[in-house]
C-alpha cells in the first residue's frame, strides 16, 4: 500500500440534499500541485463511474488508498473560490439547508459551468456479431452508418437506455468513451498582432506601401488589434494574414472583458461633496468604527432626503484611500442605473457591477474583474454580497428594511446575514440605512448591537412634502367614479402647468385585477393556480402572475359561454389610459414588470424621466425607493390599501416601508413637495403614521404587536413548505414531518422554545397545479435547531413514499403566501 496518498474532499455538482456530501478521492502524483481547495475537478461517481464534475472542497493525507477512487483531472486551472468564499459556502450549507452545490453557485457566477459531453466511438477492431444482444446489433450499425459524430452523440443523448448499451459494448471492447468539457460562456478575446523578432532583427522582408505602414504603426504602439490596424491605416485583413504568413507579424488571442459599467462621461471628485454637520457627526463615528479594526455592526437612520447617499459616497471614498475594498448593496436592479451613474463619475473604472440583469458573459466578466483587483468598488443586488473582492473595509446595505435582500429559492439566505458573516472576516463594517430599516435592524440599534447614527433634516434644510389623506368612500358618495380623486386631479394639473413632474403610484400592473362572469358567478382563474386572472390590455390577454400562464380574451365565459364578464380592480395599464384621457398633452412613462423587461430598459427610461422627457412617472413599487429626481413635487398613491390585508405579520411593516419612502421623493430639489395618499381606510394608524414619516411611532406601535404575538425580532420563525401535484401527499408529508420533529424531541434534550403552527395550506393553496402546505415553527435558532431541521430533512428525503413531493425549510423568510 502507497504511503502518505493525498486525498481530496469533493463536493458533487448533481447531488440532491438527500446524498450531498464530501467525498474522497485520491489526488493522482501528477495531479498533486494542480488539486487544490476550490478547484473543480472531474470525477468518477457511483457503481456505474459515471463522469461528474465537483468542487475541492479539502485536501488532506492518508495512510492507504484502500478503495477510494481518483480524480480524473481537473476542470480550472485556478480556484475561483478564495478561503474566505470556500467558507461562506459551508456557511450557506449550514444556515440555509441547501447543498454544496447550490452554495458554489450562488457564490461563482454561471457563466463559469461546465457540461460533461460524453462522446462514443467504434473500436478499430473486428466485431463478432454472435456475441451482440439485438439492442447492441442495432447500436452498432447506427455507428457503423453514421459518419458524423454530432449525429452519434444526440444519438446516444437522446436515449439514457442507449447509453447503458453503450456501457456494455464498451466492457466487451468494441466502443470506446471519451469525454469533453464545454462551458456555458467562453471568454471574450480580440485578435492583436505585433511585429516578430525577424523583423526586429532585420530580415528583409520585401515589404509594399500598405505593409510599411502597419509596421511603422506597430513600431510606434507595439501591439494592436487587427481591427484597430485595418481602421488607422486603412488596409484589409488580407494584408495582414500575409504579412502574418511571411513572418512579419505575429497574431496572439488578447483577453477582452464585456463591458458591464459603460462609459464615463465626466469625472467628479469626491473631495467637493460637503458634508453638513449631522452628516458629518455620522460620517466620523463611522470611520472610527472603521478605524478600529473590529467587526461592527452600524444603521445609518434618516429621513427622505436626509442625504444618505452623500454619507457613503464620502465612507467609500475614505475606504479606498485606506487601500481596502467597498460593497454597495441595493434591493432593486431599478435602483442600480441612478447610483452606478453617480459611483462611475466618482470613481471611474473602479467601479464594478453585478446584478441579475447583465448577460452572462458580463457576469462573468464583471466577476474577473474585481477578483483581480481592478475593481474596488462593487454595486449590485442581494448576491453581489458575495463579490469575491479582497482586503474589504465596509459592506454598505442600502434600503436595508427590503424584503428583496432575502432569497426566496436555495440556498434561502439573507444577505444581511451574508454581509455579517463576511465583516466578521475581514474585521470590516457593516453599514446598513434606511429611513424606514426593518424592525429587526431598529430593535437591535436601540439595544446597542448596532451602533446608531441617525440624520433627522433633510440636506440643505429642504421641508418634508406635506401629506393628503384623501377618502375615497367620500369621493365615490359625492359621485366621483374616476380612479383618481379631485384633489389629486387638481394637484397634478397645477403640476403640470408649472413644468414639473408627478410620480404616481399603484403596486399592481395588468389592465384590471379581476373578471367574473355575471351568469355564473366564477372569476376567470388560472387552470394551474385557481387564482384569479389579470386583463392585460396592451396584449389583449388574460395573464396569471404567478405561474405565467395566458389566455386569449375570447370575451366569453369559459364555464358556461356567458358574454357577461365583468371586470374590476385596478391595474397601471389602466390607470396610464385614466391619465391620458384626462391630460392628453403629458408625457406618461410607465414603469412596471410589463415595460422594463429588457436589459437597458432601467436605465434608459429613468434617465430619459430624469431629463423631463416625460411628465408623469406611473409605476410599481420599483418607483418607491432610493431615486431622486429634482423636478418631482408631486407623489400620489393610487391605492395601497389591499397591501395592509394581504397576510403574514410584515403586511404594515411594507406598507409603512412603501408609502414613507414614495412620499419621500416629492421636493427632494428646491421647490416644496406636496403627496396624496388615496385610501378606503383614511383613519388607518399605518397610513397616517406613513403620511407623518413617523417611523419610530410606528416602531414602537408594531413592536408591542409582535411581542404580543410572538413575531420576529421577538423569536426566530422557520416554515418548512412542502409541494405536490396530488393534495393528499403534501398533507402526508406535512404530517410525517410534524411527528418526526415529536419524535426528535422527545429523544434529544432540547435547549430553544418552540411553538408549532400548523400544517395548513398555505395562503396560496395551488400554484402551477401543486398544492402547498406549511408548517411554521416559533422558535430561537441556534446549531442545536438546525441539527434538528438538517436531521429530519435527511430523513424525508429518504423516504420513498415522498419522492414526488419538493420539500424546503427557510428561517425569518416570508410566509404571507
Amino acid at each position: 500500500m502507497q504511503e502518505g496518498v493525498v486525498v481530496a474532499g469533493v463536493a458533487m455538482s448533481h447531488a440532491s440534499y438527500s446524498f450531498d456530501a464530501e467525498y474522497s478521492y485520491v489526488v493522482p502524483e501528477e495531479l498533486e500541485g494542480k488539486i487544490r481547495e476550490g478547484i473543480r475537478v472531474l470525477v468518477p461517481f457511483g457503481s456505474g463511474n459515471r463522469k461528474v464534475i465537483g468542487f475541492v472542497t479539502s485536501l488532506g493525507t492518508a495512510s492507504e488508498r484502500g478503495k477510494l477512487k481518483s480524480i480524473i483531472r481537473p476542470v480550472d486551472a485556478e480556484s475561483l473560490l478564495t478561503p474566505e468564499m470556500l467558507g461562506m459556502i459551508r456557511w450557506l450549507k449550514e444556515t440555509t439547508f441547501c447543498t454544496f452545490y447550490d452554495a458554489f453557485r450562488t457564490v461563482v457566477p454561471s457563466g463559469y459551468s461546465y457540461k460533461v459531453q460524453l462522446h462514443y466511438s467504434l473500436v478499430n477492431t473486428f466485431i463478432d456479431e454472435n456475441e451482440l444482444s439485438e439492442k447492441e446489433a442495432e447500436v452498432i450499425a447506427f455507428m457503423q452508418s453514421t459518419a458524423s459524430q454530432s449525429e452519434i452523440d444526440t444519438y446516444f443523448e437522446t436515449d439514457p437506455a442507449r447509453r447503458k448499451t453503450a456501457d456494455s459494448l464498451i466492457d466487451k471492447g468494441y466502443v470506446e468513451e471519451t469525454d469533453s468539457l464545454k462551458r456555458k460562456v467562453g471568454d471574450e478575446s480580440v485578435k492583436m498582432a505585433a511585429l516578430s523578432d525577424e523583423y526586429y532583427n532585420g530580415t528583409d522582408f520585401g515589404l509594399t506601401a500598405k505593409q510599411k505602414k502597419v509596421a511603422e504603426l506597430l513600431e510606434e504602439c507595439t501591439s494592436a488589434s487587427e481591427k484597430e490596424i485595418c481602421y488607422m491605416v486603412g488596409c484589409t485583413q488580407t494584408i495582414i494574414k500575409r504579412m502574418a504568413a511571411k513572418g512579419v507579424i505575429r497574431e496572439f488571442e488578447n483577453e477582452s472583458l464585456r463591458d458591464a459599467v459603460g462609459e464615463i462621461d465626466e469625472r467628479e471628485d469626491p473631495d467637493r461633496i460637503v458634508l453638513n454637520e449631522e452628516q458629518k457627526r455620522a460620517f466620523e463615528g463611522i470611520i472610527d468604527l472603521i478605524n478600529s479594526g473590529k467587526p461592527a455592526g452600524a444603521l445609518l437612520y434618516g429621513v427622505t432626503g436626509s442625504g444618505k447617499t452623500s454619507v457613503f459616497i464620502k465612507v467609500i471614498d475614505a475606504v479606498l484611500k485606506m487601500g481596502k475594498t467597498a460593497v454597495l448593496l441595493v434591493p432593486e436592479i431599478s435602483l442600480t442605473p441612478q447610483m452606478v451613474s453617480r459611483f462611475k463619475r466618482l470613481f471611474g473604472k473602479g467601479v464594478g457591477l453585478l446584478h441579475s440583469s447583465l448577460s452572462v458573459g458580463q457576469r462573468l466578466d464583471e466577476f474577473k474583474r474585481i477578483k483581480r483587483g481592478e475593481a474596488r468598488v462593487v454595486i449590485g443586488t442581494r448576491s453581489a454580497v458575495f463579490a469575491p473582492v479582497s482586503d474589504l473595509g465596509v459592506i454598505i446595505m442600502d434600503e436595508e428594511g427590503e424584503q428583496s435582500y432575502k432569497s426566496d429559492s436555495s440556498p434561502r439566505y439573507h444577505a444581511r446575514e451574508a454581509a455579517k458573516k463576511r465583516c466578521g472576516y475581514h474585521n470590516c463594517l457593516l453599514l446598513m440605512a434606511s429611513a424606514t430599516p426593518s424592525l429587526e435592524t431598529f430593535y437591535n440599534a436601540k439595544n446597542g448591537r448596532y451602533h446608531l447614527f441617525e440624520l433627522k433634516k433633510r440636506f440643505n434644510d429642504a421641508v418634508l412634502p406635506a401629506v393628503e389623506m384623501i377618502d375615497m368612500q367620500r369621493e365615490a358618495a359625492e359621485g366621483n367614479d374616476s380612479l383618481l380623486s379631485r384633489s389629486l386631479a387638481d394637484k397634478i394639473t397645477a403640476t403640470l402647468q408649472r413644468d414639473e413632474q408627478v410620480i404616481l403610484l399603484l403596486n399592481r400592473r395588468g389592465f384590471t385585477t379581476y373578471v367574473s362572469c355575471a351568469s355564473c358567478r366564477k372569476p376567470l382563474s388560472c387552470p394551474n393556480c385557481n387564482i384569479p386572472l389579470t386583463y392585460h390590455k396592451k396584449n389583449n390577454r388574460y395573464m396569471c402572475h404567478y405561474c405565467g400562464y395566458t389566455m386569449d380574451n375570447r370575451m366569453k365565459c369559459p364555464s358556461c359561454g356567458s358574454d357577461k364578464l365583468r371586470q374590476s380592480g385596478v391595474g397601471t395599464q389602466r390607470v396610464e389610459d385614466e391619465i391620458a384621457r384626462i391630460y392628453p398633452d403629458a408625457r406618461i412613462l410607465r414603469m412596471d414588470a410589463d415595460t422594463t423587461s429588457s436589459r437597458y430598459s432601467y436605465e434608459e427610461k429613468f434617465r430619459a424621466f430624469g431629463e423631463h422627457e416625460y411628465d408623469i412617472m406611473l409605476g410599481t413599487q420599483m418607483i418607491a425607493k432610493g431615486l431622486d429626481f429634482p423636478r418631482v413635487t408631486l407623489v400620489g398613491v393610487i391605492s395601497l390599501d389591499k397591501a395592509l390585508f394581504t397576510g403574514g405579520y410584515k403586511s404594515y411593516e411594507r406598507t409603512f416601508s412603501l408609502v414613507t419612502q414614495v412620499v419621500g421623493r416629492s421636493g427632494r430639489g428646491d421647490r416644496p413637495g406636496t403627496a396624496c395618499i388615496q385610501t378606503f381606510v383614511p383613519d388607518h394608524y399605518v397610513l397616517n403614521l406613513a403620511a407623518q414619516q413617523d417611523y419610530e411611532e410606528f416602531y414602537e406601535q408594531e413592536m408591542a404587536l409582535r411581542q404580543t404575538l410572538i413575531y420576529p425580532p421577538c423569536c426566530d420563525i422557520c416554515v418548512i413548505g412542502f409541494s405536490a401535484v396530488m393534495e393528499s401527499k403534501a398533507i402526508a408529508a406535512s404530517n410525517w414531518v410534524t411527528q418526526r420533529l415529536r419524535d426528535h424531541l422527545s429523544e434529544n434534550k432540547a435547549d430553544f422554545p418552540l411553538r408549532a403552527i400548523g400544517p395548513a395550506p398555505c395562503t396560496l393553496e395551488v400554484i402551477n397545479r401543486r398544492y402547498r402546505y406549511r408548517l411554521i415553527l416559533k422558535t430561537r435558532v441556534n446549531k442545536r435547531f438546525r441539527d434538528m431541521i438538517r436531521a429530519v430533512l435527511s430523513d424525508f428525503y429518504k423516504c420513498s413514499e415522498f419522492k414526488e413531493v419538493r420539500i424546503y425549510a427557510d428561517i425569518n423568510g416570508d410566509i404571507g403566501l
